[in-house]
This record gives C-alpha cells, structure tokens and sequence, in this order.
C-alpha cells in the first residue's frame, strides 16, 4: 500500500509544497508544485507542521468526542487566542495516565480554519479531494514510558504521550529549551514524569553532547539517530481528520450515460404533455359541470340574482321550502340532535360539557377524553350522516350533508 504524505504549513494559499511517497516498492520524495504532485497513492495524508498544531486537555461529553464542532471549539477557548468559531478542534483520545487530575481527561487537536481551508481548496483544485490529516507531532516514535524530541538544533517538538505533545521554544547545547522545563514541571507535578528523553534529529548538525541537557533537566537523554516527517511508518499517527471525496460524474462516464439522459429526457417530456391534456380535460369536466348544476339552479329558481356556488345555493334554497312547508331540514335542530344522540350514545355521563348550535352548526365541547375514545365518537357521527370537523382533542363541530 502507498502512501502519499504532503506537508501543509497553514500561511497563505499554497502553489508548491514538499512531498514524500512512502511505498515499499519505490519510495520517493521531492518538491513542487501542486499540479505535479504523485498520483494514484492509495492513501493521502496532510502533515500540519508541529507549531501550528496545539494539542490541549480538555473535558468534554462523550457525544462531542467524535464531532469537530462547537463544542469542542468552546472546550479549548481558554487555551487559545483566537475566536472558538476560527478554529478547526478535533478530539484525539483519552489520555491514558495515573493521577486522578489526569482521569477521563481529553485530548484536543486546535489547528487554523482558514489556513486549512486554503489547503483544502488549492487539493481540490488539482483534484485531490480525499485525504488524512495528520500533526506532525504525533508522527514522532515513542517508547512506553519516554518522551521523544525532535530536534534540529535550534528548536524542536516534543510527544509527550500517545495523544499529547507540543512544540519548544529556541534552545542551545548549553542549556535546553524552557519549554521543556516547564513541561517536565508539570509532568512531575501530575506524577508523570518521563524515565528518558529519546531525542531524533532532523537537521544536519543538530546532534551533540546532551550531558549538559540531563544536568539541567534532571532526566536523562539519549540520542536515538535521523528522523523527519518523510520516512514515518505508514501507520504512524493519529489522524485529526477525513476530508471525503465528492460524489462526482466523470467526463467519461457523461459520455457514456448521454443517450440515456436524451431517453430519460424524451419520457419525462412525453409525461408531462399527457399531464398537461390531463389537466386540460379535468378541467374542462370540472367547467362543464358546474355551467351543469348552474343551470340546473337556475331552473329550479329563476329569481335568484347571482349564482357563486349553486351547490351550496341549492342546500339553502331547499332548506327554506322545506320550512315554508312545515318539513323539518337534515340542518335544523332537532334532526341534528337526533342524530348526535345516537353518535354519543356510548359517551360516559358527564363528558360532554356544552354543545352550541347556529345555522345548521352544531359544536360540542368535551371534558377531558382520551384519542382512541374520541376517534370512536367521530366515527359514529360520520355514519349518521353528518360532516365532523375535529379541533384539537376536546372541540368537535358537525353540520348536516
């Protein structure tokens, strides 16, 4: 399996970066731009260098701990600078260390939006769209127990832990960084202070006698040879974070799925028109049906003056020759009453606190009554012959058909 590792510091929109294919069968490293990186890697990781990578403890709920969101952003803010919203935070682990301060503790990695956002553009741009991201960091071996150093004689970073690590100020061959004092300080404290320091070298020259280091340090230090980002193990690290490959089309696949899209095309053109006669001819029915009850109406009351809705004109006029006959209306009150006596014969005593009624209306309002019980009484009413409109759970209203 190849490896594909690009090292990403987050400054301004990059053009050229260094680059290492770690492969066993032909390893390769160099430098340039973008556009020319290795293609066909089985996998791609973005190295973001040590010192702008910060790698803070926190404690956080267990559901945030798979989210680079907010809250994790918000669980950092006292470590950083920078706005919570500025920052990328991605959970790492749990810090594995005895002490009880240490217990349950979680470990942050705090890097640049921004700056990883311009990375994320210019990868896209030469069409590289799946990828790891990786701190430098936490690519440095260590041994149980230890620390490892990397260092190229002026400065370095140091991992401290499987998840925990940081960068160091300048230091020199006479005296040590101060840093890296002060991390020892509270590993002691926290009662977990390293038994070595193992330290790696990444520029030529920065070996040297580290007797003056254990002096100062109180810890002793022991040079372990050569090593840089490019020849990590492939399993090396904690990835911060997938970025995904988006789901796209390619030119020869659009090719190849055209004739299809021209059929796909020509069918759903060929539905719509037969919607579009659909449509035409409900509509004509639904014209030619009204003109219909229209006239009808109009028959059977030629005086009236206007005609809007010859349906509901028809009920009342019948209503009122009902009437003027001596013939009670299905709207009047007492069939209405008859009626939802039968629909409500099954209610309990003492559940029906009102019922109103107003031009062919009739509302009733319920005391408190359960779902299974009220849909039974609506049912009821339907086979009477009434029209029920439920409101809520204690308000029902019905009139005549």
């Amino acid at each position: 399996m190849s490896l594909l590792r690009i090292y990403a510091p987050l400054g301004e929109a990059p053009s050229r970066c260094e680059w290492a294919l770690v492969d066993d069968l032909k390893p390769a490293a160099g430098e340039g731009a973008l556009a020319e990186l290795p293609r066909g890697a089985d996998r791609v990781q973005l190295v973001i260098p040590a010192a702008q990578v910060l790698i803070a403890r926190a404690s956080v709920p267990r559901g945030a701990r798979r989210r680079a969101g907010s809250m994790l952003a918000f669980a950092v803010e006292d470590a950083t600078a920078a706005e919570p919203e500025a920052n990328q935070v991605s959970w790492l682990g749990q810090v594995a260390e005895a002490g009880e301060k240490a217990a349950g503790a979680d470990a942050l990695a705090v890097i640049d939006k921004q700056g990883l956002k311009r990375w994320r553009d210019a990868l896209e741009a030469v069409g590289l769209r799946a990828y790891e991201v990786q701190a430098e960091t936490l690519l440095l071996p260590r041994a149980a127990g230890e620390w490892s150093l990397a260092w190229n004689g002026t400065e370095g970073f140091v991992r401290s832990g499987d998840f925990e690590g940081a960068a160091t100020d300048g230091g020199d061959p006479a005296a040590p960084p101060l840093s890296l004092r002060m991390m020892l300080e509270e590993a002691q404290r926290r009662g977990t202070r390293p038994d070595a320091i193992a330290v790696y070298v990444n520029a030529p020259g920065a070996a040297h006698d580290f007797k003056l280091w254990e002096a100062a340090l109180g810890v002793p230090v022991r040079v372990l040879g050569a090593w840089d980002w490019r020849t990590a193990p492939a399993q090396a690290g904690v990835s911060l974070s997938h970025e995904r490959r988006r789901w796209r089309i390619a030119p020869q696949a659009l090719v190849r799925l055209r004739p299809a899209a021209w059929i796909a095309g020509a069918a759903l053109a060929r539905h719509g028109v037969a919607l579009i006669a659909d449509w035409a001819v409900l509509g004509s029915e639904q014209r030619a049906a009204r003109a219909q009850m229209e006239a009808r109406f109009r028959s059977a009351f030629p005086d009236a003056v206007a005609v809007a809705d010859p349906a509901l004109q028809m009920r009342r006029q019948l209503a009122v020759a009902r009437h003027n006959a001596g013939v009670p209306d299905g709207g009047d009150f007492a069939p209405m009453v008859e009626k939802l006596a039968a629909g409500l014969k099954e209610l309990p005593a003492g559940a029906l606190r009102t019922v109103s009624y107003e031009s062919g209306r009739m509302t009733l309002e319920f005391a408190a009554i359960e779902a299974p019980a009220l849909r039974r009484i609506v049912a009821r009413l339907a086979q009477t012959g009434l029209v029920v409109d439920v409101s809520g759970t204690k308000l029902i209203t019905v009139r005549a058909l």
